[in-house]
């Protein structure tokens, strides 16, 4: 090297003490990827114990003080209400286990939607000849919530439902939603509601039949309140089709588990409460034909097995077409276990008993 080249090497290395010169910086460390969202805590209760305004239309029919219950033959209802709150209690594993706090026996029969009301003899006249019906047949709901001071009840606290018992063409529905965001249970909402902060279900209960029916009013009332939560009334509405297409995959948890073989051939789950997993039409509980399906599995859940435990099942499986044990039998498998999936809380029967969580 050249004493020029020399002395410039010397001079820069120089200049660079003199200058405090430091080395570059190292690049920066990249930036962590943000930690994941935690899913939503579950907030369901250790046990619901809701409390129930029970009120029984039961007049006087005639100048002897006989009522109308007695007089046709008809169910105690006190009966009724046990072997409900019990079989509910049963099925969701003592999760559920409704409180009557007030019953209130009416000396009358309900004023229908257009003002009509029954005078309790001349009803029993009808039954007895099997004709001669007031038509509309649809009950006043809003002479109902009027009279008996619902939506303030509610609004206090002091009740979270009511059950109304009746006999048929009482003009009842099975359930219907009353309350601020009331919406479709089984039934349009109670109009002019919304004033009362909390929702708010009404029951219609049939004396005349058992309880195996008033367990069919609450899965359909459960069936609606899950179809909200789920935004799959499209789907209820497909289960119920009898000439819809088979659906190719469900959308969410409650659409897999209201599936059947006629929607999901070979590959049924509970089914819907009018189809168990082979019925071919509606209230086919007794069909005999084996079909396969995973029904059990939504006993582990949310330990759903994959693939599902595909088995043969018939009617011997649900009670060979009794009403009641068929809808235990579904009521058995619906969730009910701690935790959230996809966002959802694994106990769905909190939602159909509170409505004001769906």
């Amino acid at each position: 090297m050249s004493q020029s080249g020399s002395f410039l090497q010397s001079l820069l290395e120089m200049l660079s003490r003199l200058l405090g010169s430091r080395p570059a910086p190292p690049p920066p460390a990249p930036t962590p990827p943000p930690p994941p969202v935690p899913p939503p805590p579950d907030d369901t209760p250790a046990l619901m114990q809701p409390r129930v305004l029970m009120i029984v239309y039961n007049p006087v029919v005639d100048a002897a003080g006989n009522k109308l219950i007695q007089t046709l033959g008809w169910r105690d209802p006190d009966q009724l209400a046990a072997g409900y709150i019990a079989d509910v209690k049963e099925c969701s594993a003592g999760f559920v286990d409704y409180q009557i706090v007030e019953r209130i026996e009416a000396d009358e029969l309900p004023v229908k939607k257009d003002g009509f009301q029954y005078a309790p003899s001349d009803f029993v006249g009808f039954y007895r000849a099997g004709s001669g019906f007031h038509d509309p047949d649809a009950v006043d709901y809003e002479a109902i919530v009027a009279k008996f001071n619902l939506l303030q009840r509610i609004a206090n606290n002091e009740i979270d439902e009511v059950w109304l018992f009746g006999g048929p063409y009482f003009g009842f529905y099975e359930s219907t939603m009353a309350g601020a965001g009331a919406f479709w249970c089984n039934a349009p909402p109670v109009p002019n509601t919304a004033n009362c902060p909390r929702r708010f279900v009404i029951m219609g209960f049939n004396y005349e039949r058992g309880v195996g029916e008033m367990l069919e009013d609450l899965g359909h009332r459960t069936e609606s309140v899950l179809a909200h939560l789920f935004r799959s009334d499209a789907a209820i509405g497909r289960a119920y089709n009898s000439s819809a297409a088979p659906i190719v995959q469900s959308a969410n948890l409650f659409e897999r588990f209201i599936t059947y073989d006629r929607t999901a051939p070979g590959r049924a789950n509970v089914g819907v409460l009018h189809f168990a997993p082979n019925s071919v039409a509606d209230y086919d509980w007794g069909n005999a034909t084996r079909v396969q399906s995973c029904a059990d599995d939504w006993l582990l859940f949310p330990n759903l097995p994959d693939p599902p435990n595909l088995r043969a099942v018939d009617c011997g499986d649900w009670g060979n077409g009794d009403i009641r044990e068929h809808h235990k039998w579904w009521f058995k498998r619906l969730p009910k276990a701690p935790g959230v999936t996809d966002g959802v809380s694994n106990n769905w029967w909190q939602f159909t008993i509170d409505v004001n969580r769906a």
